[in-house]
């Protein structure tokens, strides 16, 4: 290739030779410095060389060059120009020069008369390591690919390839003509050749030109190293570079799909038939035949080489993948059958022989009359394909090979001569169970063991924490299911209709207990991830699609195989509820069996707690993201919601008249949120995900043990689905009143108030919660809700929120509300005798210019003290009788 004949070439620099014959010629150096050292002390007549350090040109003016030289005790001295070299020079020194620019005149005449150089980020790094000067025979800038071995590949220009040589030289790579098993990049500028198909069957990561320039101009960062991830990812050579695609046999979203991917990794996409396109990709479960004649230089291949490429994150062989024509249904029929990577098409035959056989032998000993079975369901039965006993090439590779794998199958079974009722369902409850246990091993044999394998091509293509969330519990659930299936397989060998069925799920039941709640309750959040990585991360998705076609997987997807634990034990319960009525009174295994149905209804019952207790605490995260200011410590573990309610205010607590506010009744408090009158932005969380914007405002977070009555206001004229709550803070001497009327139909007021006062008694540890409500009437607590939704009343609630932003507009200092009820209250004063005050007259001069400024008497200058002095007395008086 051009790229050998370049590296062999004896013109130019010397430095585009293998880097193995200089690291020989360094090693013999190093070995006879190293003796000389070791017999110094015995020929005491041999002198001591010292090395020392020359400052060229600009680097002399480097204080921070210099310190470093301090740091390692090197002796240094400056240099201006390489003729004052010929002063300088001694037998009793190893000269090292420091020099700043490796392109300069200065540098090539000290390369040429074979002077040990070095950069300033050497010396740099050294010092911070407290390591000596590294040897090198070459120029030696950096060490950003100190310990990487590289090979080129495509390169036809000489030149280019002898300038990339030298930067990888300067910044300490070692360059190898032939590829091996040492080399840890190939650098590659086209994706075909000998060197590139063994790069890709090694993993060895293929990288583009560029990664070296980007390299070289970061020489100068002291920790920056050429061969970390995030910096190597950006420059690895994409799957389908310098190829052209063409999709054929694909539905619509398909082909979108596959073309936007394909223009992800660095190819590009033309019509079918396109004389341009590289490579035809046909979907081979569809096309029966191309519709033209392809070329020579077109490859034909399945899309199993386009997702296989993706998920190496290289391009894969087309050899193994090549698209061939079907021209008999059995050829046909087999394909479709049996892994698409088996290249001897006897093999293939032999092994639809097989399968066939064996489904043949399971329909004649089926104790079942033929039933369709129109759901996904059927395909999960006997002789199932997901069955991946029928397959002997299947092997689980978690912990050790599954015993359903290795045993004998269930169709050699002995058939009682006389098939009970009772048989035939323990049969098919084993059957079932088989099938289940193939369906995990599955699971995890084709997705969870690769998806941990350590040293995967192109790195790992989930996080080790995506893994355990996608699939939990499953191993351990496989291991128990295991056990049910060899303990029934032994009861079905050795039938009897004494033997108890039961006896194995009790014995079994506290193991259920244990694993299937975690895997039940969290499998929607494992869902989520798959599909989540699925969008994010191109090379799971090709993993997944890879997968989906084996017929292991039955052409069910990974979520669909998953679900399956969720519907195990409900299932389980029928069969074993279906076992029950089949057994006679005196069968001891009549009671077993119900003991063993009312297990599995613990164990559903456990699931169904903890779920519920999952799904309480999501909804109080929910509560945090809708109410804008919300407390953090609502978030506990031991609360959980209870209710919520939309309501109306009646009063001037917790907020105004007409403001629509929401209670979250929660077990141990009640938070208390208006809505919001103006929406602001989306939230965004660290996962990336936007939320709709809180459309709720925080106004109070209440124990509730504050709660010392719950007030059911009778039903009036003027008075329809209220109540208040009596409330006492800690922060007040006086007790508060909230009212609110009801808007919720769904929940009627009785049932509010009963669920609101038992909690309240559980909090204040009370067991009559009945003694909690209070009837009373709207009269004695001024509560009303006439004209709560008339024009008039919106209308004044619109000018009093004006009212409000015209005073705050027109505020140089914001009264607090307390302050103005001061101010009001000593107006009243005032009145009685007492001459106003300057700050009085202050407050009492602004409110009436806001007043006018909103066009109307102002409401509270006429009424509020008064109303304030009423309310005040009649609430004493109501709350003394309560009390």
């Amino acid at each position: 290739m051009a790229d050998d004949s370049a590296l062999a070439s004896t013109t130019g620099s010397t430095s585009l030779a293998d880097s193995s014959i200089f690291d020989s010629k360094v090693a013999e150096t190093s070995k006879e410095n190293l003796f000389i050292r070791s017999t110094s002390c015995v020929e005491e007549e041999m002198p001591q060389i010292e090395t020392r350090v020359i400052l060229v040109q600009e680097s002399g003016k480097q204080e921070e060059l210099i310190r470093a030289l301090k740091e390692i005790k090197l002796p240094f001295v400056k240099m201006e120009s390489v003729e004052e070299f010929k002063s300088l020079d001694s037998p009793e020194f190893e000269n090292v020069f420091i020099v700043m620019d490796f392109q300069d005149s200065v540098f090539n005449e000290l390369y040429k008369a074979d002077c040990r150089v070095i950069g300033p980020p050497v010396v740099l790094n050294c010092a911070e390591k407290g390591e000596p000067l590294p040897f090198s025979c070459r120029p030696l800038y950096c060490t950003s690919m100190m310990n990487l071995v590289l090979c080129f590949t495509g390169f036809r220009k000489k030149e280019e390839l002898a300038r990339l040589v030298t930067l990888v030289h300067h910044m300490g790579g070692v360059i190898r003509k032939d590829f091996n098993s040492k080399v840890t990049h190939l650098v590659a500028n086209c994706t075909q050749g000998e060197k590139f198909r063994v790069a890709v069957s090694l993993g060895t990561p293929i990288m583009k030109p560029e990664w070296i320039h980007k390299a070289w101009e970061r020489r100068n960062e002291q920790d920056f190293c050429a061969s970390v991830d995030d910096f190597r990812n950006e420059f690895k050579v994409p799957p389908f570079q310098d190829c052209i695609l063409s999709f054929l046999g694909f539905s619509d979203e398909e082909k979108t799909n596959m073309e936007e991917m394909t223009k992800m990794q660095g190819g590009n996409c033309l019509p079918v038939g396109d004389e341009r396109c590289t490579h035809l990709i046909v979907e081979e479960n569809i096309v029966k035949e191309l519709p033209f004649e392809p070329s020579k230089k077109l490859y034909v291949v399945k899309q199993e080489w386009f997702w296989g490429s993706i998920q190496m994150d290289a391009r894969a062989g087309e050899t193994m993948y090549l698209y061939e024509k079907a021209n008999t249904p059995e050829l046909k029929k087999s394909v479709s059958l049996l892994s698409l990577n088996t290249p001897n098409s006897n093999r293939k035959r032999r092994r639809l022989k097989e399968t066939l056989a064996q489904l043949s032998r399971e329909a004649d000993l089926s104790p079942f009359p033929p039933r369709k079975r129109p759901s996904a369901e059927h395909s999960l039965s006997i002789g199932s394909l997901l069955d991946i006993s029928n397959t002997p090439e299947s092997s689980i590779n978690y912990g050790e090979t599954p015993k359903s794998c290795t045993k004998s199958s269930k169709n050699s079974t002995p058939v009682p001569s006389k098939q009970s009722a009772r048989w035939q369902v323990a049969k098919e409850l084993y059957q079932t169970e088989s099938n289940y246990v193939n369906i995990l091993a599955t699971i995890i044999q084709l997705f969870q063991v690769p998806l941990e394998e350590e040293g995967q091509r192109g790195g790992p293509i989930l996080a080790p924490e995506e893994i355990k969330t996608i699939f939990g519990s499953i191993p351990d659930i496989f291991d128990v299911h295991t056990k049910i299936k060899d303990d029934l397989e032994d009861l079905i060998v050795n039938w009897d209709e004494s033997k108890s069925i039961g006896d194995i799920f009790l014995k079994y039941s506290k193991d259920l207990v244990k694993i299937y709640p975690p895997f039940v309750n969290f499998f929607e959040m494992s869902k989520e991830t798959i599909i989540k990585c699925e969008k994010q991360k191109p090379r799971f998705h090709a993993f997944l699609k890879i997968n989906q076609a084996k017929p292991e997987c039955g052409r069910q997807s990974l979520v669909e195989l998953l679900i399956r634990p969720v519907q195990r034990l409900p299932s389980i319960a029928l069969l074993l509820n279906d076992l029950k009525k089949h057994t006679f009174e005196e069968n001891p295994d009549k009671s077993t069996l119900e003991k063993a149905i009312e297990s599995l209804k613990e164990v559903m019952t456990h699931i169904n707690e903890d779920k519920r207790k999952t799904e309480a605490q999501r909804q109080i995260f929910d509560v945090v993201y809708e109410v804008d200011g919300c407390p953090a410590n609502l978030l506990s573990s031991h609360r959980s919601l209870v209710q919520r309610v939309e309501t109306i205010s009646l009063g001037e607590h917790p907020c105004d008249r007409g403001e629509q506010v929401t209670l979250f009744l929660f077990n141990d408090c009640l938070e208390i949120a208006r809505k919001r009158h103006k929406v602001i932005g989306t939230f965004r969380s660290p996962h990336g995900q936007t939320r709709p914007p809180a459309s709720l405002k925080h106004i109070h977070l209440m124990p509730l043990s504050q709660i010392k009555k719950v007030l059911d206001i009778r039903e009036t004229e003027d008075c329809h689905n209220a109540f208040a709550l009596l409330v006492r803070p800690p922060t007040e001497q006086a007790n508060v009143l909230l009212s609110f009327q009801m808007t919720s139909e769904e929940l009627p007021k009785e049932n509010w108030l009963k669920m609101l006062c038992r909690h309240v008694a559980n909090t204040i540890c009370k067991a009559d919660a009945e003694n909690l409500i209070y009837t009373a009437d709207p009269e004695s607590f001024e509560v009303n809700t006439k004209d709560m939704d008339s024009t008039l009343s919106r209308a004044s609630r619109a000018i009093k929120k004006t009212s409000k932003k015209v005073t705050r507009a027109f505020s140089f200092s914001k009264t607090p509300k307390r302050a103005l009820r001061r101010a009001l209250m000593a107006s009243q004063s005032s009145a009685e005798g007492r001459s106003p005050s300057s700050n009085e007259k202050h407050v009492m001069s602004r409110l009436a210019s806001t007043s006018s400024l909103a066009g109307i008497p102002s409401p509270s200058l006429v009424s509020l003290p008064a109303f304030f002095e009423r309310r005040s007395h009649t609430l004493s008086r109501s709350t003394t009788h309560l009390i």
